[in-house]
């Protein structure tokens, strides 16, 4: 018995060789037993064969051919789902903060996903069985509008938008710091951090990045603003704006150590998704209002 397992390759994970990328998205296989899988052409990228070292790329397809049966039970929980749109295709949610996209080390259940299995009974296969539909992410304390394709031609074509960065995204945040200008582009290219792998950075081997921003409102020693997203770096506009020296407030990781304004987590909304139908070629777009804690930050500021 076999089976047969489809992934995508994320944006944080282009570059990583290939061995280690499916070692790692498919908990049962050590990276030995990957390579092996590799070297007998039971590993795929968009169908045709690769060596172990080679670096996989944002967006490819990756067959990988398993000779015994992985055992994982995804259970459906009843998580409530503010669903903005919904046809045969595809499903536009607004996602709250605390939701965890998709099953992951530290959080196995309960999440975005667990959530999605309970509501919706179709979803796109090609991320696997931890991350069916899944085609981008928001952070866990990141909350608004987000896309989920139903079957894998959508799943391909949403996928191949947002590796063309044709794919409109707003968000607005809370950021530390006066911003005396109205608007702005950031452009820096984002990486791994060479001090913590955990965390991204500005640094001169990453990855193009550009952030437009233009200021909503100023709060004295805050600033609102609204940024517009021309790429899609993992972390993209909390490394942008801690690197500015602007840091999203709350932002754990990129932020201040001291927590300000009572927030644990950073304040930072996807307010706005726009993307051309898979099936029909009709752009359509959605927007997320602010979610009741942020209001009343910014009504506690006024």
């Amino acid at each position: 018995m076999s089976e047969l397992e489809k992934l995508m390759v994320e944006e944080e994970k282009e570059g990583e060789r290939l061995d280690a990328f499916v070692a790692d998205e498919i908990e049962s296989l050590s990276r030995s037993m990957a390579k092996i899988l590799i070297d007998a052409g039971k590993v795929l990228v968009d169908g045709v064969k690769k060596k172990p070292s080679y670096q996989v790329r944002e967006g490819e397809v990756i067959t990988v051919e398993v000779e015994e049966p992985r055992a994982i039970a995804l259970e459906p929980r009843d998580i409530p789902l503010d669903i903005l749109y919904q046809d045969t295709s595809l499903v536009v949610i607004d996602k709250p903060k605390g939701l965890v996209v998709h099953p992951a080390h530290g959080n196995w259940d309960f999440t975005l996903v667990n959530a999605l299995l309970y509501h919706i009974r179709d979803l796109s296969g090609i991320n696997g069985e931890l991350r069916p539909g899944i085609v981008h992410r928001l952070d866990k304390d990141t909350s608004g509008v987000m896309v989920v394709a139903k079957n894998d031609t959508a799943h391909r074509h949403l996928a191949e938008q947002i590796k063309e960065h044709t794919i409109k995204r707003e968000y607005t945040a809370l950021v530390h710091g006066n911003i005396k200008e109205e608007n702005g582009i950031i452009e820096a290219p984002i990486g791994r951090s060479h001090s913590d792998r955990k965390k991204m950075a500005v640094v001169a081997d990453g990855r193009s990045a550009i952030s437009h921003y233009r200021v909503v409102e100023r709060f004295g020693n805050y600033t609102l603003v609204r940024v517009k997203l021309m790429t899609g770096r993992t972390h993209q506009i909390r490394v942008h704006f801690s690197y500015i020296r602007h840091p999203v407030v709350g932002d754990p990781v990129y932020g201040p150590d001291k927590k300000h304004l009572g927030l644990d987590s950073q304040a930072l909304h996807a307010s706005l998704l726009g993307f051309v139908h898979p099936v029909s070629g009709e752009y359509m777009e959605f927007t997320s209002p602010l979610p009741p804690y942020f209001e009343k930050l910014l009504k506690q500021l006024r």
